[in-house]
């Protein structure tokens, strides 16, 4: 199904909205769309909407699971107005939202559906999930100068670290923390400082009134949150080529910029266990 524009697909799309998770694939351009979308519809998404202009190719063999909206995702406020309009669209559903190039992972992801885990969570009573964005990053960067590779990807094993995050006020948010790490901590440089932040929700029910922010935050505080008050709580991992990809494409950092491996690189193996060994997600009481 194709919708030509945002405003026809939260009209007239409302009635496959009420049956989720729903997951926003936001196409900024036409790098890994495929895997992209066919990672997150074998996850057990029931709803997978790809979000991008009408130039960006979708394999045919997907058409039929997927609902394509033609939107320019990098036109300014992008991803506030797609985002924000699915969730008044979509009252009470669970809702992804992710990046082509970016894939999610959660704890035992490999044998779970993403439905089982998301009724997990709402027994546990969280409307959201904490990801940390993973970066993602080709090991050769002659062979591959996108940086993007699948099976040539590399991730950073440590050099992740979080502070206490404040609000205007200067005091300290209950169980909020900013996360840094990965290639925006090692090229920070070339990473504008509201950017380098690698904490993102981009698991979470929604419901009226919310809203997302351009920081990847929401407005309601305990959406931000990484645990509930009693026990640690399921976060998940979005292992993610973008950062890589801007930063080989921009004019400014490309040229300084000929790999990404340092002596904490390791493969990656596109399994949750990993990232689980690492740290870099927790399973909590997700058994």
């Amino acid at each position: 199904m194709i919708h030509t524009s945002l405003n026809a697909f939260l009209t007239q799309g409302r009635d496959v909205l009420s049956k989720g998770p729903i997951a926003l694939i936001l196409m900024e351009d036409a790098v890994e769309v495929d895997s992209t979308l066919r990672h997150h519809i074998d996850a057990g998404f029931r709803v997978v909407v790809a979000v991008g202009a009408a130039q960006i190719a979708v394999d045919h063999a997907l058409e039929e699971h997927i609902i394509r909206v033609h939107h320019d995702m990098l036109s300014p406020d992008a991803l506030t107005t797609v985002v924000n309009g699915v969730i008044d669209a979509a009252p009470g559903q669970w809702i992804f939202y992710g990046y082509n190039t970016e894939y999610l992972f959660y704890p035992f992801c490999e044998t779970r559906t993403v439905g089982e885990m998301l009724a997990f969570s709402t027994e546990e009573r969280r409307d959201s999930l904490l990801t940390y964005v993973v970066d993602l990053y080709a090991g050769d960067l002659s062979a591959h100068p996108t940086a993007v590779s699948r099976p040539d990807a590399h991730l950073d094993r440590s050099g992740y670290y979080a502070l206490a995050r404040k609000d205007r006020d200067g005091e300290f948010c209950e169980r909020q923390l900013d996360f840094f790490g990965g290639l925006r901590w090692r090229f920070e440089e070339h990473v504008p400082a509201p950017r380098r932040r690698i904490d993102r929700v981009s698991l979470f029910r929604a419901r009226p009134g919310l809203r997302l922010t351009a920081s990847h935050t929401f407005n309601d505080p305990e959406y931000n949150t990484y645990a509930c008050p009693w026990h640690n709580s399921l976060t998940a991992a979005l292992c993610s080529f973008r950062t890589a990809k801007a930063l080989r494409r921009n004019a400014g950092s490309a040229p300084h910029i000929h790999s990404f491996r340092w002596h904490n690189s390791e493969p990656f193996r596109w399994e949750s266990r990993q990232l689980l060994d690492l740290g870099l997600m927790e399973p909590g009481q997700w058994f």
